[in-house]
């Protein structure tokens, strides 16, 4: 494949779509060729299934259909709309993908990191982000700009702050096993400060 994939990663509240959106109006402004998705999501079955995701009358739901249902709507993401676009030559930018699996079902709802990554490789049939940010901040922080939003809190959100700091002890054990694939950026600085730090890594590589 001929394109770049970058995906962006962090707890609720941490700033990464806000990231997302500089970052593509940045490649517009410069003529990139890219196109934008969020997980789950970017596809009809993947929106259908993101409904059934957050939607807060599914307090029933247990930790292996939450893990089950990211899968599927991944899986159809992938063969979708990422290895086209990929094949095409395109960026790709996608807010979440299979390190949110890891950290959040993984790691924060205790069904182990390892069952996982193979659940995420079946599911995008092996293909992995050539670059992914995760964007660090302290739960206490992420809450209190949740909160500045005024947006009601979808199921996941809901979990508290204890399962957001698993969620966050997930995310820093996958950065130590990822070969420098994951580049860990201070999210409690700047909008435009992180930003400029964003670019840096991607200079040379788009």
């Amino acid at each position: 494949m001929n394109g770049i994939f970058i995906t962006f990663e962090g707890i609720d509240g941490c700033g990464k779509s806000t990231q997302c959106e500089l970052l593509k109006d940045h490649l517009r402004d410069n003529g990139k060729d890219f196109i934008f998705v969020r997980e789950p999501g970017g596809t009809v079955i993947g929106e259908r299934i993101r409904e059934i995701l957050l939607d807060k009358k599914n307090t029933g739901m247990n930790a292996r259909t939450e893990l089950l249902l990211f899968e599927a709507a991944r899986a159809q993401i992938t063969e979708e709309i990422i290895k086209p676009a990929l094949e095409e030559g395109k960026i790709v930018l996608c807010d979440r993908f299979f390190d949110s699996s890891s950290a959040y079902q993984g790691s924060a709802r205790g069904m182990g990191m390892d069952f996982v990554a193979g659940l995420n490789m079946a599911a995008t049939g092996g293909l992995k982000p050539d670059i992914t940010f995760f964007f660090d901040i302290s739960v206490e922080e992420a809450a209190a700009r949740r909160g500045k939003r005024g947006e009601a809190s979808d199921r996941i959100e809901l979990a508290g702050l204890r399962f957001q700091e698993d969620v966050r002890k997930g995310y820093l054990e996958l950065v130590k096993e990822s070969d420098g694939r994951i580049i860990t950026i201070d999210a409690s600085k700047g909008i435009e400060e992180i930003f400029e730090v964003v670019k840096g890594e991607l200079a040379g590589k788009i």
